[in-house]
């Protein structure tokens, strides 16, 4: 299963990220997302592991916990999508300044 875990603390590694997952289970592997640019964390991340039953115990007992000074959010990740993002750059045509129509000369 595929874990979503948010709110990482910005210091923590990912070896401490799968040591606190190993509590409940096999850790398959544990990735925390970093900035393209900086190469700085994001402070989200994803855990998978083998057994369902024991993510889902990690799930609920890890949501809502303290870890390194932060409430940890964890749940079940979803599967991601290939439609777009929402946010992206303007696509359509931008009026100018005193732009003038048509009917105007």
């Amino acid at each position: 299963m595929n874990i979503y875990v948010a709110n990482i603390p910005f210091k923590s590694t990912e070896a401490e990220l799968k040591g606190l997952f190993e509590q409940y289970g096999e850790v398959s592997s544990a990735k925390i997302i970093l900035d393209k640019f900086t190469q700085r964390s994001r402070g989200f991340g994803f855990v998978e592991m083998a057994d369902d039953s024991a993510a889902q115990q990690a799930i609920s007992s890890l949501n809502g916990q303290d870890f390194m000074g932060k409430i940890l959010v964890v749940n079940e990740a979803r599967p991601k999508t290939d439609a777009p993002r929402s946010g992206g750059f303007n696509r359509g045509g931008g009026g100018g300044f005193n732009r003038r129509s048509n009917n105007d000369y």
